[in-house]
């Protein structure tokens, strides 16, 4: 471990220490309420810079997996075998990421006619769908995203959310957009028999294993228009390219994460939550105990909740809420990870995810997921998609740009993953 993630990491322990003691004297009989709301405004001061130092060890993480990843060469983009590009010239990654950043600032006229070659043959190597999407002309402006961008706008998804983190949810990758459909079973309820000698096995249908079925389509997630000064474009300072895509990551990604954690499933995916079963209710309004925490966790049948996927999902507020609590012990549920192994935070034994897209403590909410979270399948067609715009806001000087994705969610088993709901009122 670099020397900075392990001194920011020790500083994390001392701040869970000392905030611990703060917590301990806020319990302590006479402490006066006056005292109480001093220490707990310390606590949360605390809580705030281990939040800090935290995104500040995801940054130093994330430079680390750059660097290890530019001395070693990118290796994620796969080899494509294409019959129809024999007899082409074989394009390089940083030959057409050039190529793609002169289109973005000038558009397809200001390319000579061996890089609009490149671009066409780029745009060939892609699934016939998504080449359809993206003709590779000025006037419709589609242009496939090199890998190098692709890799970046695929970070930042990740990023801000984990509903697009293939390390928490399925993650499926497809090259069309044509519906799936998906038998589902929950089997937990049944089992084996005792049979007697000479006796027959049951066969009154009690047995019989009940398919269900879910599909999976292909909703379209854009991001916007960005509207960027001809200026900018044409200013050689700026990396427009890479900033354009890291925009584009961000938006795209915080409105999938929204729609696959909360989405309806009416002409949207289904999200986690929405698919979810009921585990527990809460109490109080805008509070949760460490008992219901417990109570959510013990609703899920052992055969998800002891799957190694399993985890609690629940917004930042929420998480500032959970680490206070203390089980009937007088242990606090949350738990930090060994700084030398890096093993993660824990709750309650089980390890967690921040997703701001699921409500805060307030009444008839469901704040905490908790269950076997690779039960809830993310499809994704393709990869995302730029479109240029460059007569449209030429008035005022400007090119527009948006990108697209699509895919689409669905839990596959509701029985894994319940919630925790406050109370109604």
């Amino acid at each position: 471990m670099p020397d900075i993630l392990k001194e920011l990491r020790e500083k994390q322990a001392k701040i869970v220490h000392d905030a611990r003691g703060i917590l301990a004297e806020v319990d302590k009989n006479d402490t006066t309420e006056e005292r109480a709301q001093e220490l707990e405004g310390q606590y949360d001061a605390a809580m705030a810079e281990y939040d800090q130092i935290g995104e500040r060890i995801q940054r130093e993480e994330r430079l680390a997996r750059a660097n290890a990843a530019l001395e070693s060469g990118d290796a994620r983009a796969p080899e494509q075998v294409d019959s129809e590009a024999e007899g082409r010239a074989e394009v390089k990654p940083t030959e057409y990421r050039e190529t793609f950043a002169k289109a973005i600032k000038h558009g397809m006229s200001a390319l000579s006619q061996e890089e609009r070659q490149q671009m066409a043959d780029h745009l060939a190597s892609v699934p016939q769908e998504i080449r359809a999407q993206a003709t590779g002309t000025d006037a419709a402006g589609g242009y496939t995203v090199p890998t190098e961008l692709l890799a970046t706008i695929e970070k930042s998804m990740a990023a801000w959310g984990p509903m697009l983190d293939g390390g928490v949810i399925d993650l499926m990758q497809t090259d069309s957009g044509n519906p799936i459909e998906l038998p589902t079973v929950d089997d937990t309820a049944n089992g084996t028999e005792l049979v007697a000698e000479n006796a027959a096995v049951t066969d009154d249908g009690s047995g019989d294993i009940v398919f269900g079925q879910k599909s999976l389509g292909a909703y379209l997630c854009g991001s916007k228009m960005v509207r960027v000064p001809i200026q900018l474009l044409t200013d050689s300072a700026y990396n427009i390219d890479r900033l354009v895509s890291e925009l584009f990551g961000e938006r795209l990604s915080r409105g999938a994460n929204k729609v696959l954690t909360t989405g309806t499933g009416s002409s949207q995916p289904a999200g986690i939550v929405t698919g979810s079963a009921a585990g527990t209710t809460a109490a109080a309004t805008a509070a949760i105990t460490s008992d219901e925490i417990l109570d959510l966790i013990h609703s899920v049948d052992p055969a998800y909740r002891d799957a190694p996927t399993c985890r609690l999902m629940f917004n930042d507020d929420t998480l500032k809420a959970i680490r206070k609590l203390k089980d009937g012990n007088g242990n606090y549920l949350w738990q930090l990870g060994n700084i030398q192994s890096g093993e993660p935070n824990l709750i309650a034994g089980y390890r967690y995810s921040v997703n701001q897209a699921m409500d805060s403590l307030a009444a008839a909410k469901k704040v905490v997921l908790f269950g076997d979270m690779k039960k809830y399948l993310v499809r994704r067609v393709g990869t995302p998609q730029m479109i240029r715009l460059s007569e449209r806001y030429a008035e005022n000087l400007q090119v527009g740009f948006m990108a697209y994705t699509r895919l689409d969610g669905v839990l596959t088993n509701s029985a894994a993953v319940k919630h925790l709901i406050t109370a109604a009122s």
